[in-house]
């Protein structure tokens, strides 16, 4: 079996189990050394199954969009209650312009909705799967090695 290298191309990040990953020794990904026929009725049936390209994009996008340590920040308090945005900046220590912006981009991914209550804007997530994805993510987190 051949071992094929990759770089190790981490950015250092704030969570040091992340930089623990990034530091290690590179090790050697295995692949096939010998060549041996393909098994075209696996690889056809798993080819259907693969995600197509535009939706990885746009999935790509989505979670590059939640990178955001502002933005989750947003979220968490999104995922306890619906806020006006200058609430939402008083909790979390922003100017009202940047919570703005923040939600702007929440808002352009589908990820938030807001209702108007006279000259308030008040923000919430936009449905049940917003919230299921920011728990798992936050219960993941939570867990014990």
């Amino acid at each position: 079996m051949k071992m094929r290298t990759k770089p190790n191309l981490h950015r250092m990040s704030l969570n040091p189990a992340v930089n623990e990953v990034a530091n290690q020794p590179q090790t050697d990904t295995p692949i096939c050394d010998i060549p041996h026929q393909i098994n075209s009725n696996l690889t056809s049936n798993i080819q259907t199954q693969v995600l197509n390209t535009r939706k990885a994009q746009r999935m790509a996008e989505f979670f590059s969009l939640l990178g955001d340590a502002n933005r989750l920040r947003l979220l968490s308090v999104l995922a306890k209650r619906e806020l006006c945005v200058c609430d939402l900046a008083a909790a979390l220590s922003m100017s009202e312009s940047a919570v703005s912006h923040q939600l702007r981009a929440l808002r352009a991914m589908r990820l938030v909705s807001y209702r108007k209550q006279g000259r308030q804007v008040f923000y919430s997530l936009l449905d049940r799967h917003v919230l299921e994805l920011y728990n798992a993510v936050a219960e993941h987190l939570d867990e014990e090695e």
